[in-house]
């Protein structure tokens, strides 16, 4: 026994140094991906507002079929067909060596095109809940369209959706998990590796589900510290 749990340490003959380095890569991952994801999402929740039904049709059309397809498929067509994309790219420009898209950013963008088709949905539902009258004063004291996002509707705007983009940054935090399949070296892929070589894999692959649930924990205390403190915020106001 002791020398099963010695495996999981930082000495000699331990996975603990490759395990944290998944850890790393897990985390920054997933802090990486969170701002593209809500930032095109935003975007996407505004196109769906818009006046113009072709701009209405695309960003509709974005999150179909990106909450339509698994995780997995879309990181895979990220990552290999953009692979093919880029080298297509590269003959016509002359250059006939390999090219390899970096699985990092593959991910990155796979998952945060996931997340932001669902993050689209949370800022449309606040979206909604803002009364009208509120840009209607905006522009009364003379704001512009983007002063009044600015400075009365994104205040209330992200107090409202905190609540559901906290929830899909706990589901982002998880589907980090998928980019081993593309060679990443994150938590899954580490603890894969240690399990295949010691063949100790049920304790390898637990001690992976207690760093998902100890990183999804804090993840949550963080939440609530964030919307108790918006919540202060607006009571402010």
């Amino acid at each position: 026994m002791d020398g099963s749990i010695a495996l999981l340490g930082f000495g000699e003959g331990g996975w603990g140094w490759s395990i944290a380095s998944g850890i790393l890569v897990t985390v920054t991952l997933a802090l990486a991906t969170l701002p593209l994801g809500l930032a095109i999402g935003f975007f996407v929740a505004l196109g769906k507002q818009s006046e113009e039904p072709s701009v209405r049709l695309a960003s509709n059309m974005y999150t179909t079929i990106f909450r339509g397809l698994p995780e997995l498929l879309t990181l895979f067509l990220v990552y290999y067909g953009g692979q093919i994309g880029i080298q297509q790219l590269g003959k016509l420009l002359g250059y006939t060596g390999a090219i390899e898209i970096n699985s990092f950013i593959a991910g990155m963008f796979a998952l945060g095109t996931v997340f932001s088709s669902y993050a689209s949905e949370v800022f449309l539902s606040a979206f909604r809940v803002i009364p009208k009258g509120q840009y209607e004063g905006g522009y009364a004291i003379g704001l512009s369209y983007g002063q009044t996002m600015r400075k009365i509707i994104l205040p209330q705007l992200v107090r409202i959706a905190l609540p559901g983009l906290g929830n899909l940054w706990l589901i982002l935090l998880k589907d980090t998990a998928l980019v081993s399949a593309i060679g990443l070296a994150d938590i899954l892929r580490q603890t894969a590796v240690a399990a295949r070589v010691t063949k100790h894999a049920f304790m390898f692959y637990g001690t992976a589900c207690l760093i998902f649930l100890v990183l999804g924990i804090l993840s949550s205390f963080a939440i609530n510290g964030i919307d108790r403190w918006a919540a202060k915020s607006g009571a402010k106001r």
